[in-house]
C-alpha cells in the first residue's frame, strides 16, 4: 500500500520552508517590538468552545470543522481558529490579574473546506490579541501593526478594508431590518441563506453566491444602525488611520466577517495576487467573548494572517530572495581513509555550532572513492570541499576546492580554523 498524506494537509520541504522560517521569524520580531508575547494552545479543544464563540448559524461550525468523538464520549474539535482557545485560556490562567494583555500565536488550524489554491485543511495562521482595552486606539494600532508586519515580511499593494458591526444591540438592530428586507425575497437566496434568514441573517452578508451577493448590494448597512457610542468609537478609529501614511484603508458596509463574535470595529486585508478568493488576512473587536464564557466583561481585539495566503501574495523575486539568504552554503568534507575521516571530523567539529552563513556535511560512506565523494557533493550543490587527504595530511594540510571555479587552495592545517574561514568567506 501506498501510504500519503490526508487531501488538504501538506507537507512544507526546503527550500519553501525557509520562506516559512523567515515569516515567522519576522513576526516575532516585530510582535515583540510592540509589546506582544507568545502564548500556546492546544490544538484539540472541546467542541462547545467553538460552536459558542464562532457562532451556531456560522458555516464553520456548520459545515467545516473536525469535530469527533473520544474514547471518554467527549465531542472534540480541532482548533478552526486561534481567538477562542486564547480567551479559553485567558480565563481558566486566571489571566485577567493583569488590566492589559498582548499576545500572539503561530500555528496550525484546521477546517475541512475544499482543498484549492490559498485554502488547505490543515492551514497555519499568525494572530494577535490585545485583551482589556476598549479605546479605539487599539483598534487604530492594531491595524497599523497588521499593515507593518505585512510591510516587514516584504508584501505591497494589499488593501484593507474597514467596517463597524456595532455593539450588540446595534446588531440586533441591523438583523431586524435585515431580515425584513430579505423576506419577500426568500426564494431568490441560495439554500444555505435561506436557512440563515432564520438562523442567523448577518450571516447572508457573508455569502459568496453572486445571486445572493447582488440581492445584498442595496440592503441595510451596519452603519446606519451605529450608536452614538459606537459610530465615536468608529470615526475616531478612521481618524487615527488618517494619520498613519503608511495606512490606507477603505470602507466596506457589507463587512461582517465569518465569525459571530465580532462587535465594533472589524477589518480585512486583501491582494489582488490571490485572485477571487483575495483575504490574506482579517480581524476585528470581540468586546463581549469573554463575559460570554463566565470570565468579567472585558474587551479585546485580534486578527490573523493566513500564512500559506501570505506566501502566495509575495512577488517571485522577493521568495528567491529570502531562499538565497535563508538557506546556508555547503562545504563538504571528503576523506581518503579512516585516519583522515578522525582527522576531519576533529578538526570540523566547532564550525559546525559556530558558522552561521555554512553547514559542514562530511561523507559518512567510507567505501565512497574521492571521485565519488567529489560527485556527491557536486550532486549536493556544494559551495566548497575540502579534501583531508592522507598525503595532504603527512604534509599537515588540507585541500579546500572552490566548486565554482575549480581552483584549488592549500591550507595548513594547524592554522586551519582561521585560513579556513578566511579564504570561503573572501571568496563567496
Amino acid at each position: 500500500m501506498k501510504v500519503r498524506s490526508l487531501k488538504g494537509m501538506n507537507d512544507i520541504l526546503p527550500p519553501e520552508v525557509y520562506l516559512w522560517q523567515f515569516v515567522e521569524e519576522a513576526a516575532r520580531e516585530v510582535l515583540e517590538g510592540f509589546g506582544y508575547k507568545e502564548i500556546r494552545t492546544p490544538i484539540l479543544e472541546e467542541t462547545s468552545l467553538f460552536q459558542k464563540s464562532i457562532g451556531e448559524g456560522t458555516d464553520i461550525v456548520n459545515k467545516e470543522m473536525y469535530t469527533f468523538t473520544d474514547r471518554g464520549g467527549r465531542s472534540l474539535t480541532l482548533r478552526p481558529e486561534g481567538t477562542a482557545p486564547i480567551v479559553r485560556s485567558y480565563i481558566e490562567n486566571n489571566l485577567s490579574a493583569d488590566d492589559y494583555l498582548k499576545f500572539y500565536y503561530i500555528g496550525p488550524m484546521f477546517r475541512s473546506e475544499r482543498p484549492q489554491k490559498g485554502r488547505s485543511r490543515q492551514f497555519h495562521q499568525i494572530g494577535v490579541e490585545a485583551i482589556g482595552s476598549s479605546d479605539p486606539y487599539i483598534d487604530g494600532g492594531s491595524i497599523f501593526l497588521l499593515s507593518e508586519l505585512l510591510r516587514k515580511v516584504g508584501l505591497d499593494g494589499f488593501r484593507i478594508k474597514l467596517s463597524s458591526l456595532g455593539c450588540a444591540k446595534d446588531k440586533q438592530r441591523l438583523a431586524k431590518e435585515l431580515r425584513a428586507y430579505l423576506l419577500p425575497e426568500k426564494n431568490r437566496l441560495c439554500e444555505d441563506c435561506r436557512i440563515r434568514l432564520e438562523k442567523n441573517v448577518l450571516r447572508t452578508l457573508d455569502c459568496k453566491i453572486e445571486s445572493c451577493k447582488a440581492l445584498l448590494r442595496n440592503s441595510p448597512k451596519a452603519k446606519d444602525f451605529l450608536c452614538p457610542d459606537c459610530r465615536e468609537h468608529y470615526n475616531t478609529v478612521k481618524k487615527y488611520l488618517n494619520t498613519q501614511p503608511s495606512v490606507y484603508f477603505i470602507e466596506d458596509p457589507n463587512m461582517v466577517r465569518g465569525l459571530d463574535y465580532y462587535t465594533k470595529t472589524v477589518f480585512e486585508v486583501t491582494h489582488s495576487a490571490l485572485g477571487a478568493q483575495d483575504a490574506i488576512a482579517a480581524g476585528g473587536r470581540y468586546d463581549n467573548l469573554i463575559e460570554d464564557f463566565g470570565g468579567k466583561k472585558t474587551p479585546a481585539i485580534g486578527f490573523a494572517i493566513g500564512i500559506e495566503r501570505l506566501l502566495m501574495a509575495l512577488p517571485p523575486e522577493k521568495k528567491k530572495e529570502i531562499e538565497s539568504k535563508k538557506e546556508k552554503k555547503l562545504v563538504y568534507i571528503a576523506t581518503t581513509s579512516s585516519d583522515a575521516y578522525n582527522k576531519a571530523y576533529e578538526v570540523l567539529k566547532p564550525f559546525r555550532f559556530e558558522d552561521e552563513k555554512f553547514v559542514y556535511e562530511i561523507n559518512y560512506d567510507r567505501t565512497r572513492s574521492l571521485k565519488a565523494q567529489m560527485r556527491q557533493a557536486d550532486k549536493k550543490k556544494a559551495s566548497f570541499v575540502a579534501i583531508f587527504g592522507d598525503e595532504e595530511l603527512k604534509r599537515n594540510e588540507v585541500i579546500l576546492r572552490n566548486m565554482k571555479t575549480s581552483e584549488q587552495k592549500k591550507i595548513e592545517l594547524n592554522k586551519f580554523s582561521k585560513e579556513f574561514e578566511e579564504v570561503i568567506k573572501r571568496e563567496i
